[in-house]
């Protein structure tokens, strides 16, 4: 058995057009959209009943992708605190690669982005953030210096 590539992250949110917007804002492609729902999905995700609505984002040289899903049955499920700290257990952050740091915190701002502490360098290697986006996941940033 080999892994030939990751495909993709999946990301619940509880209003799909604004992820769509603030992921697109960010400079990610609309691969497209689809409605979920029936026997295999029940099965696949081991819920009964799912309908979903999903957008798939794309990084511009399409290696990466988020699957942006908006659950409408079975109703979304709260399984903890709504901004959990970047140091809870589990999934908690996607990071990107960008050119201009200031500039995608400006652009990411209109959409609701909120800047968790501030741009830190790294040595002069790097400059870092966490943003923290739609749904409540943290969008991490990094840009290289030099």
């Amino acid at each position: 058995m080999t892994v030939l590539r990751m495909d993709n992250v999946a990301i619940v949110v509880d209003d799909l057009d604004a992820a769509v917007a603030f992921f697109t804002e960010f400079g990610m492609e609309l691969e497209g959209k689809a409605q979920i729902e029936g026997l295999y999905a029940d099965r696949t995700v081991g819920l009964d009943g799912v309908r979903s609505d999903i957008a798939v984002v794309r990084t511009p040289d399409g290696h990466s992708k988020l699957e942006l899903t908006k659950y409408n049955a079975p109703a979304l499920s709260d399984a903890g605190p709504r901004n959990p700290p970047p140091n809870t257990l589990g999934l908690h952050r996607v990071m990107f690669a960008v050119d201009d740091i200031d500039a995608t915190i400006a652009r990411l701002r209109a959409h609701g982005a909120e800047l968790l502490g501030e741009v830190a360098q790294y040595e002069n290697i790097f400059r870092l953030c966490y943003l923290r986006g739609p749904a409540g996941i943290i969008v991490a940033l990094a840009e290289q210096i030099g």
